[in-house]
């Protein structure tokens, strides 16, 4: 399964995508500020351009587990209902630890992360826990590797 998330509306605050699931559509994202950074970066590159959780991760193609119970979100009641609070995460974000596809509203929200919604107010999405379960539905029923392409 492919998941694209490409990054729209490139704002100072924050940074408005429409993600895609093999080739579909699906909703709009939010994240931190989109600094320029990409995964073909050397670390020391990537270090000196982000500015530590207000900085979108670079763009690239990332594989995503559904396997690890989230330090953060693992214990809180709409995690451990939807997905038993193993939150999606992305792996092998070069200077990046712990970056997740989660439910939220706001850029003060993101730390980095991916949220999802719909963008529908200025800067913020908006129905993200409606969309994340929807989301969380389609990732936990593919059989296949699931990666995430930025761009």
């Amino acid at each position: 399964m492919e998941i694209v998330l490409e990054r729209k509306w490139k704002k100072p605050n924050y940074t408005i995508g429409i993600l895609s699931i093999d080739g579909k559509r699906f909703c709009e994202t939010l994240e931190d500020t989109d600094r320029g950074l990409r995964d073909s970066m050397s670390i020391g590159q990537i270090k000196s351009l982000k500015k530590p959780h207000i900085t979108a991760i670079p763009t690239g193609v990332y594989e995503v587990n559904l396997n690890t119970v989230s330090p953060k979100f693992g214990s809180r009641s709409f995690y451990k209902e939807v997905c038993k609070g193993k939150v999606p995460r992305l792996l092998n974000v070069k200077g990046f630890d712990g970056i997740l596809i989660h439910a939220g509203n706001k850029a003060e929200d993101t730390d980095g992360c991916i949220l999802v919604g719909q963008n529908k107010v200025v800067g913020q999405v908006i129905n993200s826990q409606v969309t994340f379960r929807e989301l969380y539905k389609i990732l936990s029923n593919s059989k296949d590797k699931i990666t995430i392409k930025i761009i």
